[in-house]
């Protein structure tokens, strides 16, 4: 599987999965709404509450995991990724990928000190389809 088809693949989903280590070392998953911004398989956008425990976390590890699925009548296809996350809290990024319908989040609107956005970066993955797995590493 080629990284532009994974990249096709993990666009269409509407929810990702996404991992953070805790203070004792364990992994803490959450479903989060599809990515907001994704640049091919390097970076990927997604938007969330500053106060929130899995920021915290990231801010002290910033090791982290996403994973993508779709699972249909015959077929269950997944993608795994594993990098680092980032916590930004710049305007500009806050900016780019702010939505109208954010406000229902983030009464302060975009400029809402609990609006942040968090940006993976991924280093390399695991591609699963048909009972087949395949490793690879992101350029």
């Amino acid at each position: 599987m080629d990284n532009e088809k994974i990249s096709g693949f993990i666009k269409k989903q509407k929810v990702a999965f996404i991992c953070s280590v805790d203070e004792e070392g364990f992994p803490n998953v959450q479903a989060m709404l599809k990515t907001r911004k994704t640049d091919g398989l390097h970076y990927f956008y997604f938007s969330t509450n500053t106060s929130s425990m899995r920021v915290k976390q990231y801010m002290k590890d910033p090791r982290a995991c996403i994973y993508f699925y779709h699972k249909g009548i015959f077929r269950y296809t997944g993608v795994m990724l594993k990098g680092r996350m980032e916590v930004l809290t710049d305007q500009k990024t806050k900016d780019m990928i702010w939505r109208r319908g954010d406000t229902m989040f983030y009464k302060g609107g975009v400029t809402d000190p609990d609006y942040c956005v968090l940006r993976f970066s991924a280093k390399s993955g695991r591609y699963y389809c048909d009972l087949k797995t395949e490793s690879f590493e992101i350029g």
